[in-house]
């Protein structure tokens, strides 16, 4: 069932929204060669507990971190450890927070004090995948309309969409109808209406787009050890231009895509 939010829902679910976007930048900028991903985890929770926030992820479906964390060929869900970051990997921060009674779902790839050139254009298209999509979530358009954009924007720089995982609507739990793929599938028909909340998330391989599960049950990677980045906004379907809900303070929150 897909929830719509009314004004009130809104009310409590953007400052929900603004923390996350918060708390992922201060741990972006937390990220340098040398610190542990378990020091980086710590760090987030500091972070939200200073905000008055929880972590969403911590505990759900027993995840047993604060945030995940996933290093270069790590594609999503990655625990914290004594895993010492090094200059040149790429690290995904995907952060949920609970705040309110409502979730903010965002996520960024960063480099740890700087990068290749490919794994930077990597960065790039799946950030701008983001963007793409985002600006398909507009009122009588459907899902598969997001999906389209993002594959096609992924694709046309040669670069692969991970199918096992997807984005989704978000609002008094992480994961609310609809699911969002970041490929088109047939079932994605639902058509967007205003008041609807998505995690829009695309994953992109520098590879191959399979994917396996290591050991640990939670840490999925690329199958061919390729680089992977992933990129994700809250986003509100409006009755004009979609709105970014966790966008970083200071910046709009209304999508221009050329």
């Amino acid at each position: 069932m897909i929830i719509l939010k009314s004004e009130r829902d809104l009310e409590a679910m953007r400052p929900a929204c603004n923390i996350a976007a918060s708390v992922l930048d201060e741990v972006s900028a937390f990220i340098q060669p040398g610190v542990t991903t378990r020091e980086v985890d710590a760090y987030a929770a500091v972070r939200m507990k200073h905000y008055g926030a929880r972590s969403a992820f911590l505990g759900y479906r027993k995840f047993p971190c604060q945030i995940c964390i996933s290093v270069n060929e790590q594609i999503v869900h990655g625990l914290a450890g004594p895993r010492r970051l090094e200059f040149g990997d790429i690290v995904s921060l995907d952060i949920g927070v609970m705040y309110n009674g409502f979730v903010g779902d965002t996520a960024r790839t960063v480099a740890v004090g700087g990068c290749s050139v490919a794994a930077q254009r990597l960065m790039d298209v799946t950030e701008q995948s983001l963007a793409e999509g985002i600006a398909q979530a507009v009122e009588g358009n459907r899902v598969m309309d997001i999906s389209r954009a993002i594959q096609n924007y992924v694709e046309g720089n040669g670069f692969s969409v991970v199918r096992e995982f997807v984005g989704h609507g978000v609002g008094r739990t992480v994961h609310e109808d609809p699911q969002i793929p970041n490929f088109v599938d047939p079932k994605s028909k639902q058509k967007l209406r205003p008041g609807m909340t998505l995690a829009i998330e695309p994953m992109v391989n520098a590879g191959s787009p399979s994917v396996k599960v290591l050991n640990d049950g939670w840490t999925v990677v690329t199958q061919d050890g390729s680089l992977s980045a992933h990129f994700e906004h809250t986003v509100l379907v409006t009755e004009a231009e979609p709105e970014i809900l966790t966008c970083p303070v200071g910046t709009p929150s209304k999508l221009k895509v050329p």
